[in-house]
């Protein structure tokens, strides 16, 4: 048998021992143990028997990457890059750190599941059955196994602008949740539903958590900018902050009007104590900027002791009420205002009109006519 070419990379250690001298040969740094040498001195030359199972070692390493180049997992280490010595790619890296976090636990699901399938079976009609067949796996949570969905065809997307695969079988598959589940456009706060979760604050000391939902429900910010508005983005007249999530791939700027509502929140926001390095307008219980992990937990913990849900007036379904549905509450007060259009809303608050005449009829149309009904009552009486 012919000898195989000088393998290298080997990486060679010495370690002392009570018998003396011995040195380790791997067959790369961080590779396999392929021998052992005892001798005072480090081995100037390597005998073919330790050459041969380099190379064997070092052709199998190659092998499998080789073969993993070609899987999906390769893909998804080409989206999101694992390699401190690599960066993610620009599509991953513009996604906002909560996106990150929610997609890279699908992401995640989405490796174990498909990571050693071949590149080539996506780019296969037929494999977008097996998607549906997973997704339904995961319908007892229908919202996760949607968001594992819309991941993967994110993933396979960016696969086929690299020319990594050839369709996007993940297109087109239908949420479980249903257009109406995802949509929580109606799902605002209520006067009712502020008034409990006050009282809530109080018995649980979370003076924190009010202060964040008074302020989302009078300026319709999104929870990251909540949490990391400055008190130097608050102009003479009006709010100017650079929005942190993107729309249509792009951060707007975020642009609020100094209202009395808005003007009577702040004045109570400033005798708030906080830290000295700490700039931002809402602070948590130890003066510094919120975390938006723990923000979102203080909200839902007086939220669940307030016994704060909607219930859906046709189904009866009761949907918890998240620190973001304020934006529905700050989006009726605009329309009540009577001098903003639908469509005027709408791009707005970065939503559809539809949304917002949904939102009119339930929560400002109807008011309107319940009322109108009272004053004819009193005045026939």
């Amino acid at each position: 048998m012919a000898r195989p070419p000088v393998a290298t990379g080997a990486h060679v250690v010495p370690k002392k021992l009570a018998s003396g001298l011995v040195w380790y040969v791997y067959a790369w740094r961080g590779g396999p143990q392929v021998a052992r040498i005892d001798g005072p001195a480090k081995p100037k030359k390597l005998s073919p028997d330790i050459l041969n199972k380099i190379a064997e070692a070092q052709a199998e390493r190659q092998a499998s990457a080789t073969k993993e180049a070609a899987t999906l997992r390769s893909l998804i280490r080409l989206w999101r890059s694992e390699n401190p010595n690599r960066p993610s790619s620009p599509e991953w890296h513009r996604l906002a750190a909560t996106t990150k976090k929610t997609w890279g636990a699908a992401l995640d699901a989405i490796e174990a599941k498909w990571g050693d399938v071949p590149l080539t079976v996506f780019s296969d009609p037929r494999m977008k059955a097996k998607v549906v067949e997973w997704r339904d796996s995961r319908s007892s949570t229908p919202r996760g196994a949607d968001i594992g969905v819309t991941v993967l065809k994110a993933l396979l997307k960016f696969g086929t602008l690299r020319g990594k695969v050839l369709i996007n079988v993940a297109d087109g598959i239908p949420s479980l949740c249903g257009k109406n589940h995802a949509d929580r456009a109606e799902i605002i706060w209520t006067d009712d539903d502020l008034t409990r979760f006050q009282a809530a604050v109080v018995e649980l000391d979370m003076l924190p958590a009010w202060d964040a939902l008074r302020l989302a429900v009078a300026s319709g910010l999104r929870r990251e900018d909540l949490a990391t508005l400055t008190w130097d983005e608050i102009g003479p007249s009006a709010i100017v902050k650079k929005a942190k999530k993107r729309s249509r791939g792009e951060r707007h700027f975020v642009r609020l009007p100094r209202v009395p509502e808005l003007e009577a929140v702040l004045a109570d926001l400033k005798t708030r104590r906080r830290a000295s390095d700490t700039a931002t307008v809402l602070v948590d219980e130890c003066g510094k900027p919120w975390h938006l992990d723990r923000l979102t937990k203080a909200v839902a913990k007086v939220r669940d002791h307030a016994g704060i849900a909607h219930v859906d007036p046709e189904t009866g379904q009761r949907r918890t009420k998240h620190l973001h549905d304020a934006r529905g509450t700050f989006a009726t007060k605009l329309m009540l205002t009577g001098k903003l259009t639908d469509q005027q809303v709408a791009e707005y608050m970065g939503w559809s009109a539809a949304n917002v005449s949904r939102i009119r009829h339930v929560y400002v149309d109807q008011t309107a006519i319940v009322v109108a009904i009272g004053e004819r009552i009193n005045a026939a009486v």
